[in-house]
């Protein structure tokens, strides 16, 4: 009886002549585990099915390869057999190299790697307030919370003695891992006596209790350098969770909180403040002090100054956290109104307000009552 005659290897994965290395990879994934032995029982059909899509998979995943069976088709690897007669393929070989990436140890895809059993620590988060000019100058806190630390009782072996107590592990001879049989594959799994430790702590450390680590209470000084804002993070290295098994520590984060200022408000790297004068100083001109982050200095207000004026002080502001210069001190004009006025003082403002010219002395009174008859007649 003839042998049946074996498909195109394209044909096999779904897939046209031009398709890319990805392409060839996703169609040989999805048909290898719906073929897969171990999903189709006793299935001598997805059992072909599965072995004839490795081959194809094999050929069309090498270049060299590829490049050959597209010149010669099957020809080019007749007479070259191979277990299974599949013409010196491999069918486990690109299950392994495709699935790996998911099933980590599968199929002997882990084969000679040694695994860490170090442990990075974790890290921590501080919430820090501060004061609105020690934010403006920067600053020297000590700041206090609890960590874990390395066990100075066993060094971090979690057993008495600093490490005598520490035995290798006698399911898995410390490897970590033990394999299995399962259908045509050796798959490895997490050793449930050790739990992937390779090793097993037969007389633990009394202090921290086998965990290697304790809990302890520090204290640390911290710089806050000038020009942070609210919200801005300070990182310290390695001043996090100890790491477990030797492996580094974790990092601090310390976020930093802003004091709200009775006077001040920060705009950027601006600091803004209103300054409330009189009418008399608004419009005779006079001068008055107002604070900044360097003291008081005065400040000349010129005559016919308007509320909401803003004069800017430069260089007064904040130092930018980046090095980019310093901002600026605004201070926004108010015109306080009075509210309660004596006789005398209500007298000389009627008279004021007898003797005033809409025109030379209220000119935006005056151009607002223009506009207002140019729209209502």
């Amino acid at each position: 009886m003839a042998a049946a005659k074996k498909r195109d290897y394209y044909e096999v994965l779904g897939l046209g002549r031009g398709a890319a290395e990805d392409e060839i990879k996703k169609a040989y994934r999805r048909l290898a585990v719906q073929f897969h032995p171990d999903r189709n029982p006793g299935d001598k059909q997805s059992e072909e099915r599965f072995k004839e899509v490795n081959e194809a998979y094999q050929v069309l995943s090498d270049p060299e390869k590829r490049a050959q069976y597209d010149r010669f088709g099957h020809a080019a690897f007749q007479g070259q057999q191979g277990p299974g007669g599949f013409g010196g393929f491999d069918f486990t070989q690109g299950f392994e190299e495709v699935f790996s990436d998911i099933f980590g140890d599968f199929f002997g895809a882990g084969r000679g790697r040694s695994r860490s059993r170090s442990r990075r620590g974790d890290d921590l988060r501080y919430d820090l307030e501060v004061e609105f000019e020690e934010a403006a100058r920067g600053a020297e806190k000590v700041i206090k919370f609890q960590r874990l630390t390395v066990c100075d009782a066993c060094n971090g072996t979690r057993a008495r003695g600093g490490g005598e107590g520490v035995k290798t592990c006698p399911n898995c001879r410390g490897a970590g891992q033990v394999r299995t049989q399962q259908g045509f594959f050796s798959i490895a799994t997490t050793c449930g006596q050790c739990r992937g430790e390779g090793t097993i702590i037969a007389d633990p450390c009394t202090k921290c209790q086998g965990q290697g680590r304790v809990r302890k209470a520090v204290s640390l000084s911290v710089r806050i350098p000038p020009g942070v804002d609210n919200g801005s993070r300070l990182k310290l290295r390695n001043e996090g969770e100890a790491g477990f098994g030797g492996g580094p520590s974790g990092d601090l984060y310390v976020v930093v909180h802003v004091k709200e200022h009775p006077l001040f408000v920060r705009q950027d790297n601006d600091v803004v403040i209103e300054a409330p004068i009189s009418f008399p100083q608004a419009a005779l001109g006079s001068e008055i002090e107002v604070p900044t982050l360097d003291g008081k200095i005065k400040l000349k207000i010129p005559a016919g100054t308007q509320s909401g004026k803003v004069f800017r002080l430069k260089g007064k502001g904040f130092v930018d956290l980046h090095g980019y210069g310093r901002g600026d001190h605004l201070v926004r004009i108010v015109v306080e109104t009075p509210r309660r006025l004596s006789g005398r003082q209500r007298e000389l403002l009627e008279e004021f307000a007898k003797a005033s010219g809409e025109d030379v002395n209220h000119p935006m009174a005056k151009g607002f009552v223009d506009k207002l008859k140019e729209m209502f007649g």
